[in-house]
C-alpha cells in the first residue's frame, strides 16, 4: 500500500490485539490486488452501554487507481458479530471478494452469455420444418420440438430460438420457441 493503513475505533477503546488482527488482514488483501493505494478500517462497537451482547460493525474502505471499494458487514441479527474478530473476518472476506471481482473484470474474465441460436422458419411441411439462421445455416426441426406445441400456427418468416443438437442427418433444433415481441439482439 502506498499510504499506511488508517484504523479507527468508535465507541470502544483502542486494542493492540484488534489492531494486529486488522493489520494482518489488510496485508493479506495485497495478495488479491497489487495496486491498493490505501486502506481505511473502522471498527465500531454498536451498543456501548451493554455489558454483554455487544455487536461490532467493521467497515473496510479500499482505494485503487480508478476505483474505491467499500466492504462492510452489518451485524443485524448475526450473533457471530458479538466477537469483534468474527466481524473483522467477515468484513475483510467481503473486501477480498470485491478485489477478486475487480481483478476478473480488469482481466476481462467476466462471463459473457451468448444469445441462444435463433433464426427464421423458412420451410414448413406437415411434420417438420427448417430454420434459416442469421449466419446462413439450415437447421431441421420436428413438430414435436416446438415447445408450445403450436406447430400449426407457425408461419414461414416467424422468428424462433432453439437449442441445437446433432441429429442422424446433421444439425437439428430441439426446444424450438417462437420469439414474440422481445427479440434477441446479437
Amino acid at each position: 500500500m502506498q499510504i499506511p493503513l488508517e484504523l479507527s475505533f468508535r465507541n470502544m477503546d483502542h486494542s493492540d490485539a484488534v489492531e494486529t488482527a486488522v493489520r494482518e488482514k489488510a496485508d493479506k488483501l495485497e495478495q488479491f490486488h497489487s495496486n491498493i493505494t490505501s486502506c481505511r478500517v473502522i471498527v465500531e462497537a454498536l451498543h456501548r452501554h451493554h455489558h454483554k451482547g455487544n455487536t461490532y460493525h467493521v467497515r473496510v474502505d479500499l482505494t485503487l487507481p480508478g476505483h474505491e471499494l467499500v466492504a462492510s458487514r452489518d451485524p443485524g441479527q448475526n450473533h457471530a458479530h458479538e466477537d469483534v474478530y468474527a466481524a473483522i473476518r467477515d468484513a475483510f472476506n467481503a473486501a477480498r471478494r470485491q478485489l477478486e471481482a475487480l481483478n476478473h473484470k480488469q482481466q476481462r474474465q467476466v462471463k459473457h452469455h451468448e444469445a441462444p441460436p435463433h433464426g427464421r422458419v423458412h420451410i414448413l411441411d406437415r411434420d417438420h420444418g427448417r430454420i434459416q439462421t442469421s449466419d446462413g445455416r439450415d437447421i431441421y426441426f420436428h413438430r414435436n420440438s416446438l415447445v408450445n406445441g403450436e406447430f400449426d400456427r407457425l408461419q414461414p418468416g416467424d422468428e424462433v430460438r432453439f437449442d441445437e443438437e446433432m441429429g442422424d442427418e446433421g444439425p437439428q433444433a430441439s426446444s424450438v420457441r417462437t420469439i414474440g415481441k422481445h427479440h434477441i439482439v446479437e
